[in-house]
């Protein structure tokens, strides 16, 4: 039987805590008609992260031999995903699961992207995160405004679902593998003419992060030179053309 909705979790040394957002997705999402399938990338950790995801009940868990990034591990996971909506979240649970039902409720009014917003005039943030932290985040998204996208708010909110189709089309033909993905989707959701919706959320940021903010900030922008390369030069393309000769879509 199809699952109703697919939820894929990346994690990078999450052996302290995966167990407990396995256990938290379970018991918000309990009431689900349809089923649930939980899928854990283990991005290359260098802990029992794989091991202790496995113990707590994942339904998929697929172990990237290094740590590619976050959208690689995203990727891995919509890759064997068999949900006809699917979702991804951090493994921080920075967005309580239960707003996973809205992005659910979206998809199957018609929308082939929901993006959660933190910048919607409706969210709520419960904890603030830390200072560098959030001014880094304001000044990517102003970049990836002037250099690839214009009109949304927040690129890089970490709850985003997606009807399966969209899903299979928007990860096939994306490329970059760190933190810049999110921004990539929505260039890529824009050029194939998906459908994007952005919902309020709920913010309880966590105590910790896998971003370096220098090193980090520098390959973000430097993925947004290649997003817009990409499009320019027909790489994009011929992944689509491969898609479609392969049968994917």
């Amino acid at each position: 039987m199809t699952p109703r909705l697919t939820v894929v979790v990346p994690a990078l040394n999450e052996a302290e805590r995966i167990g407990g957002t396995i256990t938290a997705l379970r018991r918000a999402l309990r009431d689900l008609d349809g089923g649930l399938e939980l899928v854990v990338v283990d991005d290359g950790s260098t802990d029992a992260t794989a091991d202790e995801a496995e113990h707590a009940g994942a339904d998929q868990l697929v172990r990237l031999p290094a740590n590619r990034g976050k959208g690689a591990a995203v990727r891995a996971g919509v890759a064997v995903a068999s949900g006809r909506t699917v979702a991804y979240t951090d493994a921080d649970l920075s967005y309580p699961p239960e707003q996973l039902l809205v992005l659910l409720e979206e998809v199957e009014r018609g929308a082939g992207f929901v993006a959660g917003s933190r910048k919607h005039l409706d969210t709520v943030t419960l904890i603030q995160g830390r200072r560098l932290r959030e001014v880094s985040g304001r000044v990517f998204n102003l970049l990836s405004r002037l250099v690839v996208l214009g009109r949304y708010r927040d690129t890089q909110c970490g709850l985003k679902a997606f009807d399966a189709g969209a899903a299979r089309l928007l990860f096939g033909c994306g490329r970059v593998e760190g933190f810049a993905f999110d921004v990539e989707l929505f260039r890529l959701a824009e050029w194939l003419d998906i459908p994007i919706v952005e919902v309020a959320v709920t913010v309880a940021n966590a105590s910790s992060s896998t971003v370096n903010v220098g090193r980090d900030s520098w390959r973000m922008v430097a993925d947004l030179l290649r997003i817009r390369r990409w499009l320019a030069d027909g790489t994009y393309a011929a992944r689509l053309a491969a898609l479609r000769d392969s049968g994917a879509q």
